[in-house]
């Protein structure tokens, strides 16, 4: 098993490699409330697709808009961080089967700087400049998803990177 930090989220991101084994796949399934109930399209349903297994004696789980390719046996290594007892992969490369695969790290930085573009738009509104809490609760509410979302493309492109040294 290997297991090196990095340099700018030393307490965050991490590799680890092993072999995988007791592999369970699961589908986490959100659907539009506001969807017709006629109507069977997928695009109402938001799907996440969870895998969790053993890499060597570490719990891993990984969540992704696609399914994870990985079977038991296979050579994996694994970026990502501790939470919860449970190591959470940002990004995975399996040897076996010769993928590599994470989330979009681009498009959350993006919508970061959509967030943070709605909340400058918002902090020249006339609402917020005469002091009403609403607004003011909106502005803070559109930073801390931008920062959020910003955050988290930085430490997907991160995990990124370890998979590449």
């Amino acid at each position: 098993m290997t297991l090196k930090p990095t340099t700018f989220f030393a307490s965050s991101v991490s590799v680890i490699s092993g072999n995988v084994s007791n592999l369970q796949n699961g589908l986490l399934e959100y659907a539009n409330p506001e969807k017709p109930t006629h109507d069977h399209s997928s695009v109402y349903y938001q799907r996440f697709y969870i895998s969790t297994f053993n890499l060597d004696d570490r719990t891993i789980e990984a969540k992704f808009s696609s399914p994870m390719e990985v079977g038991n046996g296979d050579a994996v290594t694994v970026s990502g961080y501790a939470k919860d007892n449970r190591f959470q992969v940002l990004a995975y490369t399996n040897k076996t089967q010769q993928v590599s695969k994470h989330e979009n790290w681009i498009v959350l930085g993006l919508g970061a700087l959509f967030f943070l573009a709605v909340a400058l738009g918002l902090l020249n509104s006339e609402l917020v400049a005469e002091g009403a809490l609403v607004p003011k609760l909106f502005l803070w509410g559109f930073v801390a998803v931008s920062f959020y979302m910003g955050y988290r493309a930085l430490l997907i492109r991160e995990a990124i990177s370890l998979l590449q040294n």
